[in-house]
């Protein structure tokens, strides 16, 4: 069964880190592209990064640009995000998903994505 789970969330202070991890069972991780997602209240769920399935291309929503970084362990089936100067305005419910393509076009399109895991819930406050 294909799964994904998503680990890491929690309650940080502005300015803090966390990183979020996602590990993958019943498929081979280095098949997908695997993208971020974010969902913060009432708001619409937005794509914020993207890894290629080598590792070897990265994309960045221009508001976590700098202060994010995506990273992937095939060898673990694991994917991260390096949260770091977190804002109040990272809060939100974090995705990941997997895309059975090896690049991260239309990274930021619900549509391209096949599998999708439950979220972490991520809230920034002091």
């Amino acid at each position: 069964q294909l799964q994904l789970v998503e680990s890491g969330g929690g309650l940080v202070q502005p300015g803090g880190s966390l990183r979020l991890s996602c590990a993958v069972s019943g498929f081979t991780l280095d098949d997908y592209a695997i993208g971020w997602f974010r969902q913060a209240p009432v708001k619409e769920r937005e794509g914020i990064s993207c890894i290629s399935r080598r590792g070897d291309s990265t994309n960045y929503q221009d508001s976590v640009k700098g202060r994010f970084t995506i990273s992937r362990d095939n060898a673990k089936n694991t994917v991260y995000l390096q949260m770091n100067s977190l804002k109040p305005e990272d809060t939100g419910v974090y995705y990941c998903a997997a895309r059975g393509w090896p690049y991260c076009t239309g990274y930021q399109s619900e549509k391209v994505y096949h599998y999708w895991g439950q979220g972490t819930q991520v809230t920034v406050s002091s």
